[in-house]
């Protein structure tokens, strides 16, 4: 297995790309993706398949594709990394989305198995629901 952070950070910068099938490909097929708070259709838990529905609908509101997201800091302890994130996206309609993270990391081998997000689900709302 590598470096678990290294494991991240690459997973981070494929997100950042917009790349929905290189995305997808960093995660184990029995992946699940957890948001917190209680925003229907954004909160909750997703299979990888759903993430990958919910990833190619957001997409056209980039205007660069894709949503940007930075760890700016990381502490790793076994197969599980916690990590403090930025996120930054222009949107097609002139607004930016940019929020703050932190996200828990669960590794199986050299791929994600779990995620758990934490942000301001507020923000998440204002952008995406209007």
């Amino acid at each position: 297995m590598s470096d678990p952070k290294t494991i991240v950070r690459e997973f981070l910068a494929t997100f950042s790309t917009g790349d929905v099938e290189a995305i997808l490909a960093g995660l184990t097929d029995d992946a699940t993706w957890w948001v917190s708070g209680r925003i229907e259709g954004m909160s909750g838990t997703s299979t990888k398949a759903q993430l990958g529905a919910l990833l190619q609908a957001v997409r056209p509101l980039y205007k660069a594709g894709a949503l940007r997201i930075t760890p700016s800091a990381m502490i790793a302890e076994g197969n599980q990394v916690a990590a403090e994130a930025d996120s930054y996206a222009e949107l097609v309609d002139g607004r930016v989305y940019a929020n703050k993270y932190h996200f828990l990391f669960e590794i199986d081998g050299d791929r994600i198995r779990r995620v758990k997000e934490y942000s301001d689900t507020h923000h998440m709302l204002e952008t995406f629901s209007a």
